[in-house]
């Protein structure tokens, strides 16, 4: 996986993607879930994730008060402590990471707490998720961060011209 080239396409296809979406807010096919978990399979079929990880390195998942209780605990720190260390309250007033990359990525892209990672990481990139119409703003940022979101909107693109 070569960031700098996904980095060079994600930014050249912004203004195309965001206008892309915007029109699918206004007017979403009846199939909207359908076009995307089809996309996000075959997706998913070619990308692995540890050979990218970006989403760790540049971004952070939101951590529910379940998220820093089963992470503490990984850490084998109280959740107080687990938000000393690694946490801070965004601008929305939700615990995000203090920074990037994420402190529990690995040289090797592997998660530290895999098994106790937050719910957002869990279910990232959200694109096989039911209802994708109430998420498209996020769908769009992620275009910038996942390789896969990148290609999953390409192939939708195409379906629905």
């Amino acid at each position: 996986m070569d960031l700098n080239e996904f980095n060079k396409k994600a930014l050249k296809l912004k203004k195309e993607n965001d206008s892309f979406y915007r029109r699918l807010k206004l007017k979403a096919p009846k199939n909207l879930d359908e076009l995307f978990h089809t996309a996000h399979d075959a997706a998913f079929e070619k990308i692995d994730c540890l050979t990218c990880a970006n989403c760790c390195k540049t971004t952070s998942p939101i951590f529910y008060e379940r998220d820093v209780e089963r992470a503490a605990k990984a850490c084998k720190l109280k959740p107080g402590e687990f938000i000393e260390k690694y946490l801070r309250v965004d601008e929305d007033k939700d615990y995000v990471l203090k920074g990037s990359p994420c402190p529990f990525l690995d040289a090797e892209n592997y998660c530290s707490i895999y098994n106790d990672r937050p719910n957002a990481c869990r279910e990232y990139p959200h694109t096989n998720r039911k209802k994708m119409q109430q998420i498209l703003d996020l769908t769009f940022k992620n275009t910038l961060v996942c390789p896969a979101v990148l290609q999953i909107t390409e192939e939708i693109r195409k379906k629905i011209r």
